[in-house]
């Protein structure tokens, strides 16, 4: 009998796992209601919103290169950690250990399989063979490098007589170096033995993102702390005093009119203060919203640092990247109905209202296709080779689809629910159910195309990644039914040729993640953020109304989605899937997005406690930092040519002051008044 000293194994895995370190923009301007300050206030409250918010700008990209200067010590630890690597002639990358196999056995050659906790039903890969000991007390010894992502598995089978020698999990350290003994262990039964040492200790990989974290809190507190100095009238008086501001009162009068009579409608006021405005003032949560989702996007899209929990999943669950682009569609959603809403009531016709979403559509498509297509990449673009789906193309369809549903049975607003008795409680929805009844149709066409389309060579109804996954039973029925759809109708070659189930699972199909299929739960988050904004719009004056909704949504698509997964990543009816844009992970993020609006909206539109600085700013200027960030990703300077391209914390320093960059750009933009609509 043989097998694995379990005792020790778990001792020697329970000390070593904790020092183990972890290997668009098309949304239209959302009208709403936004706090503005009275016309009495003093211009010292005008020069402090203003200070504040260029602080604010300033530093956080201050904050990306204090990140800089605080991090620098650590590429010197990785260095060294790797010096021993390359003794043994492996050359270790980012996220990667060195795993020695010392083979005591005489005369039997192993073969030494891998495979990642996270791969869901995968075949083990083969990673070395170590021959036999030939003397007793001389192991035969061969290196391999291993992931440090996410936990591995290590089987050790007897290569002539392919039998199970023992098995292994544990969660490797980046750049460290680790030894897996194999010996016989006489104890009264002749057994095999294998374990686990730590040669030299890994370094923390996630030290970076702790303490850029950190300084990100700090640059947060400093904001609040000054804003809340530049609130008091004395601190305001002191300044002025100091810096003998007559000149700066002159000139912030002369832009502004003069505070002490801009709340009355004399002959100096200017006419903004006594005209009707023709636009509603907007909410400032949706923009906030936005921006949030949309810098995430940079920021993850640059590259994250390199930190796979920053990269999409290789198949089911989520990471940080996987939340940015529902969010958005969400968040789009709101914004058609609060625009469409705002000038309906300003008296555009419907056909004229049709005929701008068909263009913005159609340009969305188009930039899509034409100046932010990946497959730049490969050298310039073919039209026997250009990708047809894409990000801004998926947000093109789901705009008109959403704003065209909501154009046919568009009604006018009803009065605030807080005047009328027999104001229903669900009128949010009720007054919406010809849109929910088509919205539920698609849903159940996704349904049924998804389990009951037949395709050739794959089981009815799979949704696995195909390649080493499911055993590797179907390696190229990646996607199942949404991946068959759009090879069929839009060619193997027209479709993302490179998708993050490549990673762990090893397929070799092409399968796009904004393909035909998925594009119909897209329209259904985006309708979810649709409801959201007739709860903001409906009833504007109950604020404890809008918070009950928002919390019973959260809620209910919560409880969706725990029935859908089982409340398990891969065990579920349907699991959280980004690259199928599953139902699942649409109730997900649909109950996330529910959740952040119930924090923001009170926090940035009720109370006023802050104004959704910094990323305010790109939420209001989606498109062009979308497209700007695409179309100058690899120039200086967003990128740069890196002292050790194999460094988590250069790439994580690059990657924070590019987003950083887009972010000023987005503030100097929003202070200049440009603003690219399309």
């Amino acid at each position: 009998m043989t097998g694995a000293r379990p005792s020790a194994v778990k001792k020697r895995r329970a000390r070593e796992r904790g020092g183990g370190g972890g290997g668009g923009a098309a949304a239209e301007a959302a009208p709403g209601r936004e706090r503005r300050p009275v016309a009495a206030a003093a211009g010292g409250m005008n020069w402090a919103r203003a200070a504040g918010s260029a602080l604010a700008a300033l530093l956080l990209l201050a904050a990306s290169v204090l990140s800089a200067t605080l991090l620098a010590p650590a590429g010197s630890l990785e260095r060294s950690a790797r010096d021993l690597d390359r003794k043994r002639h492996v050359e270790l990358k980012m996220d990667q250990a060195l795993l020695l196999i010392h083979n005591e056995l005489l005369g039997t050659n192993l073969t030494v399989y891998w495979n990642s906790e996270r791969c869901y039903r995968c075949l083990l890969q083969a990673l070395v063979n170590v021959s036999g000991s030939r003397k007793s007390g001389e192991p035969s010894i061969a290196a391999a490098a291993v992931s440090t992502q996410h936990g591995s598995i290590l089987q050790l089978n007897d290569t002539l007589e392919e039998k199970e020698v023992c098995r292994l999990e544990y969660t490797f350290g980046e750049f460290g170096n680790y030894s897996l003994l194999v010996k016989h262990v006489h104890n009264g039964v002749n057994e095999i033995a294998c374990e686990i040492v730590v040669n030299k200790n890994p370094v923390n990989s996630n030290l970076p993102v702790c303490i850029a974290f950190l300084v990100g809190l700090a640059v947060i507190i400093a904001v609040c702390f000054l804003r809340f100095l530049l609130s008091l009238d004395d601190f305001n008086n002191w300044i002025s005093k100091t810096i003998n501001s007559r000149e700066t009162d002159r000139l912030i009068n002369s832009e502004l009119g003069s505070p002490g009579r801009a709340g009355q409608l004399g002959e100096d006021a200017p006419p903004e203060a006594w005209c009707p405005t023709a636009v509603p003032p907007r909410l400032r949560c949706v923009d906030t919203f936005r921006g949030i989702a949309l810098i995430l996007m940079v920021f993850v899209n640059y590259g994250g640092g390199k930190y796979w929990y920053f990269k999409h999943a290789s198949w089911n669950g989520l990471t940080v990247a996987d939340l940015v682009f529902p969010w958005f569609v969400f968040i789009m959603g709101s914004s058609i109905f609060l625009s469409m809403t705002s000038i309906l009531q300003r008296g555009c016709s419907k056909c004229r209202l049709l005929g701008k979403v068909a263009w913005r559509s159609f340009l969305l498509i188009a930039i899509g296709i034409v100046i932010v297509n990946p497959n730049y990449c490969l050298g310039p673009l073919s039209w026997d080779k250009v990708r047809i789906p894409g990000v801004l193309q998926r947000l093109g369809v789901t705009y008109f689809v959403v704003a065209v549903l909501e154009l046919l049975f568009a009604k006018p607003l009803p009065e605030s629910c807080a005047l009328e008795r027999r104001c229903s409680s669900l009128q949010d929805i009720t007054c919406s159910w010809p849109q929910w009844l088509f919205i539920l149709t698609l849903e159940g066409a996704w349904l049924a195309l998804t389990f009951f389309l037949p395709v050739p060579g794959c089981p009815t109804g799979y949704l696995g990644p195909g390649g080493i996954g499911d055993l590797g039973q179907y390696p190229n029925c990646t996607g199942g039914a949404a991946g068959y759809i759009d090879r069929v109708l839009l060619g193997e070659d027209h479709i993302y040729q490179h998708p993050s189930s490549t990673v762990l699972y090893h397929t070799t199909v092409a399968y796009d993640p904004e393909g035909i299929l998925g594009t119909i739960n897209s329209i259904v988050m985006a309708f979810l953020g649709v409801q959201a904004g007739k709860i903001l719009l409906y009833y504007k004056d109950q604020t404890k109304g809008i918070l009950i909704r928002f919390t019973a949504w959260c809620c209910f698509l919560g409880l969706i989605s725990a029935a859908l997964t089982k409340i398990s990543e891969n065990e579920g009816f349907i699991p959280i899937n980004k690259n199928l844009w599953s139902i699942s992970y649409v109730t997900t993020l649909g109950s996330f997005a529910f959740f952040v609006l119930l924090i923001l909206y009170p926090v940035v539109d009720v109370k006023g406690l802050w104004t959704g600085t910094p990323f305010f700013y790109p939420g209001m200027n989606s498109i062009l930092v979308y497209v700007g960030y695409e179309v100058f990703e690899n120039y200086f300077p967003f990128q740069w040519r890196l002292q050790d391209n194999q460094s988590h914390r250069e790439h994580l320093v690059q990657n924070l002051v590019a987003t950083a960059i887009w972010v000023l750009v987005a503030y100097v933009l929003y202070r200049k008044k440009v603003f690219w609509k399309i």
